[in-house]
């Protein structure tokens, strides 16, 4: 699995332009699975049932992993619409985005060029508005430890930045803990050589 941190859409933007008579609005839009994908698109057919056409793409997981990719043209020529969609989304580095371009026709033809530059143009704008937030690759470990030795757990877990989600306090403490995944194995480490091999450190679940 690849554990190296990627950017996602902090929040939904939207552009619109007016070309030839031709209404284009893009919206963009953060959807970390391809069932939020679909759902975000059907929202925006929804919301422009009116509109001659909802052309669609998104890049629904890491920006490289292109299982997750998919588009639409919408009753557009093909390739003119969904393929420079997914163009943009796909070279701007993005991951977990979508967006649907939806158009009111004004009754004078793009031709295939036209369209191809208005379509991604929109989502070329877009990307220029959207804010992004870097998405950090987790998994939860779980730790055993004696309560002498939560103060140096807790220096520990502070110092790699790690989250505290859960603590169980019995015989022993257990915790656990969400932690970058580059960061396991020094984090564990580092457990490890401070309470003299007494803490344990264990993987919760396979990501």
């Amino acid at each position: 699995m690849n554990d190296k941190p990627y950017f996602i859409p902090a929040s939904p933007v939207s552009f619109e332009e007016e070309i030839k008579k031709s209404v284009f609005i893009t919206y963009l839009a953060h959807t970390p699975s391809i069932e939020s994908a679909k759902s975000f698109v059907d929202g925006i057919k929804k919301k422009h049932a009116d509109a001659r056409h909802n052309c669609w793409g998104f890049v629904a997981g890491r920006p490289e992993d292109s299982m997750k990719w998919g588009f639409s043209d919408d009753g557009e020529p093909s390739g003119t619409a969904g393929k420079p969609i997914l163009a943009q989304l796909s070279g701007s580095g993005v991951g977990e985005i979508s967006a649907v371009v939806t158009r009111y026709s004004g009754g004078i033809k793009l031709g295939t060029g036209g369209l191809v530059k208005a379509y991604g143009g929109g989502v070329q704008q877009a990307l220029k508005l959207l804010q992004t937030i870097e998405k950090k690759i987790t998994t939860q470990l779980r730790l055993t430890l004696d309560y002498g030795f939560m103060p140096i757990a807790q220096s520990v877990i502070n110092q790699f930045e790690a989250a505290e989600l859960q603590a169980d306090y019995s015989d022993e403490v257990i915790l656990i803990v969400e932690i970058e995944v580059r960061q396991v194995e020094a984090f564990t480490q580092a457990i490890i050589n401070k309470s003299g091999a007494k803490a344990i450190v264990t993987p919760l679940k396979e990501r």
